[in-house]
């Protein structure tokens, strides 16, 4: 496929989340500037658990990122068609489908174990003397470059070992490359380049052998659910990030405001979120989802291809769930602030005329820092969880977009079944388990770097 034929697709959420990597890199350039909280970054990262969750973290957003590039294929020419014209399919294609091969368009009947050759349920078949018997059939595509069926499981170590290599050969690149550019020898680059190996060779395997075996098997319409579980990395992290920034303007703002103000401003603010604490939250999404839903399904002119509407459905949910969830960072930031607001070195800072905002900025802000950090880290993996509760419900990611929470759904009638179909639901896990584990450990190492009672307790 020539690249420079493919018409390039933006969706509004890959803007956005190539926007927050731009912010979260020039924060990070920001950080020069600043050596204290450079030196409370690097206490995250001198420990072996912080640079390895890292690593862990960075492998999901890139993977995310790279399913974040999008594009329409050329149609073939039809008869008579005009040569000067191209007309492009309707469905939309990412890098990460590039990346991932054919994965993706090997669908079989319906289901199949994990590196199985053969359905998962008997079907009715004819033998050569047109006998009619029920069997298990062959599959189309696992394990279809085999010329003998009996050397399945010699094929699956030799495939293995290659892919492992494939891998590791990358990964060796990669940490040649970060070695290269790495100037300082305190932080834990060993634990670093450990991780990206494995990840690396995890990785190689999955791609490489994932092409010619259904590593997790297949769901009820034949699909790989390893693509699936693949590509619900992009909604994972993007739910996680894109609801945490809508909500943490919200909070900081006005708690902040309701500190430091008091009076008039505090009562308001705490109205605000005690009734908004009062309503259920899953009424209030699921009232605001479907109502979301009418509007796109009455302007249907607004999108051009069915992965769009299943976008902007999905904007909607991180923008919903990001209005409904600044309550508990408010009442945090309120009650810090409170604090804050009464100690000698603000009280001196007002007695000398500085400006409400400059206290905020220079004060205020500094010493609440570290509640918005770890709030942000752990409302991320909550929010991850979250959509699989929502999708679980039927309120959550359109059906046509990749998600573990669609996933799971799908599981859930599975998992009473005689025998049970156990993978679908083992292939969303693990990739939410690992994204979340990692998020959750992280947030612990930020908590202990940055909660000024903790550098308190060291410094004594």
């Amino acid at each position: 496929m020539d690249i420079f034929t493919v018409k390039p697709v933006i969706l509004w959420t890959d803007l956005m989340l190539w926007l927050l990597v731009i912010s979260i890199t020039a924060f990070l350039f920001s950080l020069r500037s600043n050596p204290e909280s450079r030196d409370q970054w690097r206490q995250v990262f001198s420990s072996r658990l912080g640079m390895a969750t890292f690593i862990i973290i960075l492998s999901y957003i890139t993977l995310a990122l790279i399913d974040s590039l999008h594009f329409r294929k050329p149609l073939p020419p039809a008869a008579g068609q005009n040569p000067e014209t191209t007309y492009y399919s309707n469905k939309v294609h990412s890098v990460l489908d590039l990346i991932l091969g054919e994965m993706g368009e090997r669908k079989e009947r319906s289901y199949s174990e994990p590196f199985a050759l053969k359905s998962f349920t008997k079907e009715n078949m004819t033998n050569e003397q047109g006998q009619t018997y029920r069997d298990y059939p062959d599959l189309e595509h696992a394990g279809s470059h085999l010329e003998n069926k009996a050397e399945h499981h010699r094929d699956l170590l030799w495939q293995s070992l290659i892919g492992l290599t494939k891998g590791l050969l990358f990964g060796v690149i990669l940490c040649a490359l970060m070695k290269g550019t790495t100037r300082s020898s305190s932080l834990p680059w060993g634990t670093a380049m450990t991780t990206i190996l494995v990840i690396c060779m995890l990785l190689g395997w999955l791609l490489h052998v994932g092409n010619l075996y259904h590593i997790l098997g297949t769901d009820r319409a034949g699909n790989d659910t390893l693509y699936d579980s693949i590509k619900g990395i992009r909604t994972g992290v993007l739910i996680g990030t894109l609801a945490t920034l809508i909500m943490m303007p919200i909070a900081i703002t006005l708690g902040i405001c309701a500190g430091y103000f008091k009076g008039w401003v505090d009562d308001t603010v705490q109205y605000l979120y005690t009734t908004l604490s009062s309503i259920p939250g899953i009424l209030l999404i699921a009232a605001a989802i479907l109502q979301f839903q009418v509007f796109i399904d009455l302007n249907p002119g607004f999108f051009e291809v069915g992965l769009e509407k299943a976008d902007a459905r999905f904007l909607g949910l991180c923008f919903i769930l990001g209005i409904t969830s600044w309550a508990g960072l408010c009442r945090l930031l309120r009650a810090e602030t409170l604090k804050i607001s009464q100690l000698p070195y603000v009280q001196a800072a007002h007695a000398f005329g500085v400006s409400h905002i400059r206290v905020i900025r220079q004060h205020i802000l500094p010493n609440v820092m570290h509640i918005i950090l770890i709030t942000f880290v752990l409302d991320f993996s909550g929010l991850v969880l979250a959509e699989a509760v929502l999708s679980y419900i039927g309120v959550g990611v359109d059906s046509s977009m990749p998600s573990w929470g669609n996933m799971i759904n799908l599981a859930r009638s599975e998992l009473s079944q005689e025998p049970v179909v156990w993978w679908n639901l083992v292939g969303a896990f693990f990739f939410m388990f690992t994204l979340v584990l990692a998020a959750n450990l992280f947030s612990d190492l930020v908590n202990e770097a940055f909660n000024p009672k903790n550098r308190q307790e060291r410094a004594q």
